[in-house]
């Protein structure tokens, strides 16, 4: 066949050549694609530089994210963070100082509460024993009209006991000859009277009595009114 006539031919002359003492040049097949495969090839020159370039290429942009990590990023961080600690010591330094303040007004409001109430109660509790000993006042103001109390042990402890009441504060109300208050009088007669203006006690029936700005009991008076 002549494709197997070429092949003796090619092989006698390489043996021919080599005899002779000639050295043939090396050849190299730099198609891109394999002729049998179909497939693009990949020399070792190309894929060592391609490589190389590739890790050197790496190397700068790691040195250069490094170098930026380190001298930009990271400083700023750790300002950032020392001020937001800052911001967050003075925020809970001015929190507690509210708390503090309001615990303050709360004592003292407490304080203030408590202490009134302890003034009231004691008030309230010397108006219960001066309304309880209002009907004795009343035993010895009829005793002493009656002339049972001009002297004697008994008219020294009469008096004893109402001057230790005035120092609780127990006032008498029994005076004649004043304008007419409602607030302090209780007008049982109305009568006219000569010469008067504005309504006026004439007689005071029962003595009435008050501690400080509050009345325990109206006097029951006799009015005279104006004719």
């Amino acid at each position: 066949m002549p494709h197997h006539g070429n092949e003796e031919e090619h092989t006698s002359t390489d043996q021919e050549r080599q005899g002779n003492g000639h050295q043939e040049p090396v050849i190299r097949d730099n198609r891109k694609v394999d002729p049998v495969t179909g497939q693009a090839r990949h020399h070792e020159g190309d894929s060592h530089a391609s490589a190389s370039e590739s890790q050197d290429s790496d190397g700068d942009a790691l040195a250069q994210a490094e170098e930026i990590l380190n001298g930009v990023e990271v400083p700023a961080a750790e300002s950032v963070a020392q001020g937001a600690a800052s911001g967050s010591a003075n925020a809970e330094a001015a929190e507690l100082r509210n708390d503090l303040l309001r615990l303050q007004a709360e004592y003292v409001n407490y304080r203030k509460r408590v202490e009134r109430d302890r003034a009231v109660a004691g008030e309230m509790a010397v108006i219960g024993v001066l309304n309880s000993l209002l009907p004795v006042l009343d035993d010895v103001d009829a005793a002493r009209q009656h002339g049972d109390l001009t002297d004697g042990p008994f008219a020294a402890i009469a008096t004893k006991l109402e001057n230790a009441l005035k120092t609780y504060g127990l006032v008498r109300i029994n005076e004649t000859g004043v304008g007419f208050d409602p607030t302090i009088h209780e007008a049982l007669i109305q009568q006219p009277g000569e010469d008067i203006e504005v309504d006026t006690v004439s007689q005071v029936l029962r003595s009435g009595y008050k501690s400080g700005d509050r009345v325990l009991r109206a006097a029951q008076v006799i009015v005279a009114v104006p004719a």
